[in-house]
């Protein structure tokens, strides 16, 4: 969880005195994260190589994703699924909010059907809620 992280990091950081930035966190709280996840994929060759997917997880207050944190995990990785709790609390589950949930690559990594089906399926979602 790259919330609690960051604000345990936000805590040390001003215990040590260094200066704050945006929302009392330090400035290179973006460079930790983007080297934590990057370090995520680091398959060695020699190995036989490959790929790891990491899925970091952000908490929102109150649905709120242009919060710093939330910003800079969204910037640095390839899309965010967007669980919502009231629609968890409806029960609808998964309580996937289909507006803000988005992949950078998504509809380029899949065969022509799979789009056609995913983008109608989208389409019904986002009218459903």
């Amino acid at each position: 969880d790259l919330s609690k992280q960051s604000v345990a990091y936000r805590q040390m950081s001003l215990l040590l005195r260094r200066p704050p930035g945006r929302e009392a966190f330090p400035g290179d709280v973006f460079y930790l994260h983007s080297r934590l996840l990057e370090r995520a994929a680091k398959m060695s060759k020699e190995m036989g190589g490959g790929s790891l997917t990491a899925f970091p997880v952000v908490e929102t207050q109150a649905g709120d994703v242009s919060a710093y944190i939330a910003t800079n995990v969204i910037s640095i990785t390839d899309g965010q699924i967007f669980l919502e709790t009231e629609l968890f609390y409806k029960g609808i589950r998964p309580a996937l909010n289909v507006g803000l949930s988005v992949s950078r690559v998504g509809s380029a990594a899949q065969f022509p059907a799979m789009k056609q089906v995913a983008g109608t399926l989208k389409l019904e979602l986002a009218q459903f809620r």
